[in-house]
């Protein structure tokens, strides 16, 4: 048995020590999946933490046939779109304050250079539609294997292929609408 099912197995009979194990072995792509999502900092620390008591609570309901971090990635995308969802609707319900649905978003892996650009991306991929813009992030954000995102989201590895495909023509489409004098790759 490998290493994160054996910490899985002690979180279970609750312990701390292996928690911590298991914490520190995933917390960094939680947080950087989370921080895609969320597009804010303070939003993906909170959710990376509730994804983390949601591990601690449900380590006996993984299952054995996937992988410790596949299952970890699923909680990760549930947790960061069900908290977006939960913040839409606390903006809507907000009539006193004022927000801007398009964060600026600095993602702390790109260089000063390339910030402006970047944040242009993000912005664009969260128009997405919602399973294209977790393949891609998956993909190209946290630079995952097709076959691991097809495990991650619970589809075929053609429909990862197809959900990327859409996702870049989209993402192209939007791009250039924005950038009409950029040129073309």
């Amino acid at each position: 048995m490998d290493r994160p099912r054996v910490l899985l197995k002690s979180i279970e009979k609750g312990d701390q020590a292996a928690f911590r194990e298991l914490y520190d072995l995933y917390s960094k792509q939680v947080y950087n999946t989370a921080l895609s999502y969320a597009q804010n900092p303070d939003d993906a620390k909170e959710i990376a933490q509730d994804v983390f008591t949601n591990v601690f609570r449900k380590a006996d309901t993984f299952r054995s046939e996937a992988k410790v971090s596949t299952w970890i990635y699923r909680i990760t995308i549930n947790t960061s779109l069900n908290f977006l969802k939960r913040k839409k609707r606390v903006l809507f319900l907000s009539i006193d304050e004022q927000h801007n649905d398009q964060p600026d978003f600095d993602h702390p892996g790109v260089l000063l250079e390339n910030r402006e650009a970047a944040r242009s991306l993000f912005r664009t991929i969260n128009t997405l539609a919602e399973q294209q813009k977790t393949a891609f992030i998956l993909s190209y954000v946290d630079d995952l294997p097709r076959q691991e995102v097809a495990d991650i989201m619970g589809v075929s590895l053609k429909a990862v292929e197809s959900l990327l495909h859409r996702a870049k023509k989209n993402l192209r489409t939007r791009l250039a609408s924005e950038y009409p004098n950029r040129k073309k790759r």
